[in-house]
């Protein structure tokens, strides 16, 4: 089902090469509140994620909460779902297709700087027989006049990592619900803001994460829920995908942006994909957390050697030196003593893998390619047919076979989900805590590998409410 796939998850490249959000959302950092400089080389002027700030929000104790929990809050229902856009590379610019294709969802404004893109986004609109959206344009802080609109419900964020924080801060702050592509944010402080203010404002912030929605990360999922697997003792998630090209390629990141937090971190950079279906598996935060982490990385040589064989003299990227790891390691416990394995590599030749494992006391699954071995079904030491279980699809998948969209259709299904949830009222699937959960290694990870492999406190976003058990991905069908 899962093969190497040619569009990356939450990419925002649009063909335009290193011009206009080169000085715009590609290095805006300093907007969004990194303290990042020196972009045009392409080197880190000052420490970013990972910094003394950062230390001390994962050392003390979680700061007082200033607002009730989000926890199980459901949407306001409505007739129709008002969405904005923010971002429409890669990744905004093929979502926006998927939310088009819901039922009572009307795409009411876009934004952009590039506005060719955003042109092109509208034309998407009219098509699909909607009203003309209003457009955004002017800058890369147009986005907060998007969110002040008062005819949307949702704002949806398809933008480099350094704006996500940013753009979710103003959407709620402006009564808006919002999702990001992923990394929620990049620093504890940030993720820490974010729970707060989804508190305080009573507005979700989530982060959108498609791979919760695979149809082998389902299927385990319930099966997991249904004791098939025992009681849980590990699991494995990861972001192995070869970017090579694209991250040297001027037309598909745009900056370029992604390559440049290669010189920036040298901790796990994209660690949600993985990481978010093993925490549904283990109910992270519906009965159990995780509380420290612990990573290493390897040395840093794969971009420097693509780019000696690939990238012509004079080239901007030989300005740059690379210090993130090719790849990174890191070992999660949680409060029930579980473990769970997390990697990261873009900048190696691999084929494309998530890992997705899950092992108990019954038994273990593992993808890439899937397979499963489970007591009593098999018993001779030889991998069983993960086929045979397809009895155990969620109802998401039962009800949509086949999904158009790409990433062989979890893309739908996480907007399909989203939309009806908003529409009928409903709990989301996942919430602020989740995403802030989802998003700590990103500079915990920095941290343990700068400490040698010191394990990192990982906070408990939701202040001790993880003990309680309650629903997420693993739902009902809802009526209507």
């Amino acid at each position: 089902m899962h093969e190497a796939l040619p569009q990356h998850e939450e990419t925002d490249g649009n063909g335009e090469g290193p011009s206009r959000r080169s000085v715009l959302w590609t290095a805006g950092a300093a907007g969004a509140g990194l303290g990042l400089t020196g972009l045009g080389t392409g080197r880190a002027a000052a420490a970013g994620p990972g910094t003394a700030g950062d230390a001390a929000a994962a050392g003390a104790a979680a700061p007082e909460r200033k607002g009730k929990t989000m926890i199980g809050v459901p949407f306001e229902p409505r007739s129709t779902v008002r969405v904005g856009i923010i971002g429409l590379g890669n990744r905004g610019g093929s979502m926006i297709d998927l939310f088009l294709a819901m039922p009572q969802v009307r795409v009411v404004a876009l934004c952009d700087p590039v506005k060719e893109k955003t042109a092109k986004a509208a034309a998407k609109v009219t098509k699909a027989g909607q009203p003309a959206p209003a457009v955004y344009t002017n800058g890369d802080h147009d986005f907060e006049n998007l969110c002040k609109r008062t005819d949307i419900d949702f704002v949806y964020a398809a933008t480099p990592w350094d704006w996500h924080y940013e753009m979710a801060k103003t959407a709620m702050l402006n009564g808006k619900h919002v999702g990001t592509e992923c990394p929620l944010a990049l620093r504890l402080e940030q993720l820490w803001e974010l729970v707060d203010l989804s508190e305080r404002t009573r507005r979700h912030c989530l982060q959108l994460e498609n791979c919760c929605y695979g149809r082998n990360e389902m299927r385990v999922l319930r099966m997991a829920h249904a004791g098939l697997f025992g009681e849980l003792l590990h699991g494995a998630g990861a972001y192995i995908h070869d970017l090579r090209g694209l991250m040297f390629d001027p037309a598909y990141y745009e900056g370029p942006w992604r390559r440049l937090w290669h010189t920036r971190l040298r901790g796990d950079l994209y660690p949600n994909h993985g990481f978010g279906p093993v925490a549904n598996y283990m109910d992270v935060n519906r009965g159990d957390r995780v509380v420290r982490i612990s990573s290493f990385g390897t040395p840093a040589l794969g971009l420097a050697a693509y780019r000696a064989q690939h990238m012509p003299a004079g080239d901007p990227s030989w300005k740059e030196s690379y210090i993130e790891s090719d790849r990174t390691i890191s070992l999660v416990q949680t409060a029930k003593g579980r473990v769970i394995r997390l990697e990261h590599d873009v900048s190696t030749p691999h084929p494309y893998s998530r890992i997705n494992s899950l092992g108990g006391t019954k038994g273990l699954f593992e993808d890439y390619p899937e397979r499963i071995y489970l007591e009593p079904d098999q018993n001779n030491d030889e991998w069983g047919d993960f086929g045979k279980y397809a009895e155990w699809d969620h109802w998401l998948w039962k009800e949509h076979a086949n999904p158009p969209g790409g990433h062989g259709g979890m893309d739908y299904m996480l907007v399909f989900r989203l939309t009806q949830c908003l529409r009928l009222g409903l709990v989301p699937d996942f919430d602020v805590y989740d995403a802030a959960t989802w998003s700590a290694p990103v500079p915990l990870s920095d941290r343990s590998i700068k400490a040698k492999g010191a394990p990192q406190e990982i906070p408990d976003f939701t202040r001790g409410m993880w003990r309680k058990a309650r629903p997420g991905v693993d739902s009902e069908k809802p009526e209507g």
